[in-house]
């Protein structure tokens, strides 16, 4: 039986274990940190981690951020993060019905667009999120971080 449903405290080991093998080279966190951002990101609005369930266990997690927006008539944009199936189950179609649920969510709150960036480079990963319905060339992206 699948569940797609929002993330809620006592899934933070399993959203972690995801993440973990989403980020398998990501450092560490040992000073609690991680915990308190997830309960940060399940108790404030706009933000929505869900998670999919086959048969009670999580196989699967997203990441959907609702923006507010003063164009496109002040419709709201979603920017989604931190895709990520169970590494023993990718293939199998549930990324895909994590990704239709949660741009599901996103048009339900009445977004005008959704948004995605990988980091991945793999062709496979490129037509996934294809079928998922992202159109590869309607924008381009630019990625900055702070200087080390």
């Amino acid at each position: 039986m699948l569940v797609f449903r929002e993330a809620g405290l006592d899934d933070f080991e399993h959203v972690q274990r995801l993440y973990r093998q989403l980020n398998p080279n990501g450092p560490e966190v040992t000073d609690g940190s991680d915990a308190t951002a997830f309960a940060a990101i399940i108790d404030r609005q706009g933000l929505h981690l869900f998670v999919l369930e086959v048969d009670g266990a999580v196989v699967a997690s997203t990441y959907l951020n609702l923006i507010p927006n003063l164009t496109r008539s002040a419709a709201p944009y979603a920017v989604i993060e931190n895709v990520v199936v169970e590494k023993a189950l990718r293939g199998t179609g549930l990324g895909k019905r994590i990704m239709a649920d949660t741009l599901q969510a996103a048009w339900d709150a009445g977004c005008y667009k959704a948004m995605l960036m990988t980091g991945s480079q793999r062709p496979s990963t490129h037509a996934f999120y294809k079928a998922c319905g992202f159109d590869p060339d309607a924008k381009f992206a630019f990625l900055a971080r702070p200087p080390r």
